[in-house]
């Protein structure tokens, strides 16, 4: 009885000093708010969430990022068997209306601007971090849906119903707001900050502040002929962008290819931020694609934008070849030319003709980002590519200047010489470098002849459809096409009917890819006119022409993505009106 006393003691002591502040212990495997705001360890932590969303390079397994045909496949470079379209149905929930980073990014900040801990210069920095994401958040947002509601803190009562149900505010007002954002972190973001080109820095900053108000700054100039936004925005990318050319250190010490197919980039001083990538740790698989895999290949009109070795478009070279053979195709001509596609022609069904290498549905092959050393290697096919991936570069951030430039005034021979003309003295190989570009009287000239591309688009002046050109090339298969044409209003260019060249292949004799003694190296394949030589049309069944331009409509409402049935009613429930963009109908 005396032993039952005592265990009944016993518990009822133990219940005692099961105290409040016991029961309420964090818990072991998560740190509280108020532990994990304490020093810069955690800030680059919270900070690597957002890398994964902003920075994607290659992307992981067999999704791989921005680049190549996954990055972005509606545009005017392509030509697949069935032409991606144009999105026409209003979606239930989603389609990108979605501002979790935007609180992210305003929790961080808010929660710096509160460690007392922190120098005053590294609380600037991380400040800096926060504002540069926010404003990377808004850019994305505001390229696909225009006017967005713009918060500048996190929402703390979600009770509030005059905040969470806030109607969109005018898109100037969101940019200008994240320009702000920009140019604090330009002027407080770290010059320097761990590995080179790893993590966020001023200088990866202001390449992309280049980006951002290039877009931001001509959709204003050619949507809403808002000249003055236009002005302001545009002056934005340009400063940026001629800071990191003058101050950032960076140059071109490879060749263009070796910026894409590199198992080190730690070493190339053109790239200013990469995705390292390690076997067994993490690896992707656009190596692959452009390896043993059926790709999508380049149509007739990305191949024809490629000037010549005398900087003439081929439509006035004294130097073009023709494009009858792959090999007429490649003579003379950029030598990006030469770095982006393979020197064979690989149409359906030569799979074995050569080697192991996969075929293009034009009988053009990328191999911009096809790591040679590695090619029959295990960690150069399946999901397991270790090469690193450029996420922004020298490169774009020389084409942002020209492009800015031109579009704020009259570009001049200092500013052609600061970008365009840099890109053009890159380590070339064997290849032949393209002369120096000029401007003459506002006019495009090489050697003081001035020349105009007799495929100009008449609406788009000579130099700035050069500099265009520049930037088509630079960054083909980088998933920026869509965008630029979006900005410049020329999503006409990607109706595959009003420009039949998107539709066409390389040129082939079929005579010449017969087996012997009997059969076809080709599979599937169909040429232009149904006879035995001619180009290879990549999607004969005109159902699936993609069209912009039908009779005299255009359909003007692809600028702009359609916001979600589910968020306009439940702002209809609260009894505020979420506007839907122009002309898509509920």
């Amino acid at each position: 009885m005396k032993s039952k006393i005592y265990i009944l003691v016993l518990l009822a002591w133990l219940g005692t000093g099961c105290s409040k502040e016991f029961l309420n212990r964090p818990p072991l495997d998560l740190e509280s708010d108020d532990i994990f705001w304490t020093n810069e360890k955690n800030l680059r932590t919270y900070a690597y969430g957002f890398y994964t969303t902003y920075f994607v390079g290659y992307g992981t397994g067999f999704a791989f990022g921005d680049y190549f045909y996954q990055g972005q496949s509606l545009n005017d470079d392509f030509a697949p068997t069935s032409p991606p379209q144009f999105n026409k149905i209003i979606p239930a929930s989603g389609g990108g209306w979605a501002f979790t980073n935007v609180r992210k990014a305003n929790i961080m900040l808010e929660r710096v601007k509160g460690m007392a801990n922190l120098d005053p210069v590294a609380q600037k920095h991380w400040i800096g971090i926060a504002r540069f994401f926010r404003g990377m958040a808004y850019y994305r947002l505001v390229k696909a849906f225009g006017d967005v509601p713009w918060y500048s803190s996190a929402i703390t009562d979600i009770t509030d119903d005059d905040i969470l149900y806030k109607p969109r505010d005018p898109r100037t007002l969101v940019m200008d707001s994240v320009l702000l954002d920009f140019k604090y972190a330009s002027e407080n973001v770290r010059a320097a900050d761990g590995e080179k080109g790893l993590n966020v820095t001023k200088w990866i900053v202001e390449a992309y502040m280049s980006r951002v108000f290039l877009f931001e700054g001509t959709w204003q100039k050619y949507h809403l002929n808002n000249a003055a936004k236009a002005q302001e925005y545009l002056l934005a990318a340009k400063a940026a962008a001629d800071d990191v050319i003058t101050n950032g250190g960076y140059s071109f010490n490879q060749t263009y290819r070796e910026s894409f197919n590199n198992l080190d980039l730690s070493k190339n001083t053109e790239i200013i931020m990469y995705r390292r990538y390690a076997t067994g740790l993490l690896t992707h698989s656009l190596n692959s694609y452009v390896n043993g895999e059926g790709q999508t290949g380049p149509n007739k009109n990305l191949m024809e934008a490629y000037l010549c070795t005398d900087g003439r478009p081929i439509g006035t070279s004294a130097v073009y070849q023709g494009d009858k053979t792959n090999e007429k195709v490649r003579t003379n001509r950029d030598p990006r030319l030469l770095d982006t596609f393979n020197p064979e022609l690989r149409p359906p069904g030569s799979n074995n003709r050569y080697n192991k290498l996969g075929t293009s549905t034009s009988g053009y092959c990328t191999w911009k980002f096809l790591n040679d050393a590695i090619r029959d290697l295990p960690e150069g096919s399946s999901s397991v590519n270790p090469t690193h991936a450029p996420v922004i570069r020298l490169g774009e951030v020389l084409i942002n200047y020209a492009e800015a430039a031109a579009e704020t005034g009259a570009i001049t021979q200092a500013d052609l010489d600061k970008s365009i003309n840099k890109l053009r003295l890159r380590p070339s190989g064997t290849a032949a470098k393209l002369p120096k570009l000029e401007v003459s009287g506002g006019q495009p000239a090489i050697a003081g002849v001035v020349y105009t591309d007799p495929k100009r688009d008449p609406a788009v002046s000579e130099m700035l459809w050069e500099i265009r050109r520049e930037r088509r090339v630079e960054l083909t298969m980088e998933g920026m096409r869509l965008d630029d044409l979006r900005r410049w209003k020329k999503l006409a260019y990607v109706d595959n009917r009003a420009n039949p060249d998107l539709n066409r292949g390389c040129w082939i004799n079929r005579a010449e890819w017969a087996k012997v003694p009997t059969g076809s190296w080709l599979s599937n394949v169909t040429l232009e006119g149904g006879g035995q030589e001619g180009y290879i049309i990549p999607a004969p069944n005109p159902l699936t022409d993609r069209l912009f331009i039908e009779g005299d409509k255009l359909y003007t409402k692809w600028y702009l993505d359609p916001l979600p049935l589910d968020q306009i009613k439940l702002y209809k429930d609260k009894g505020v009106d979420l506007l839907q963009n122009p002309d898509w109908v509920q």
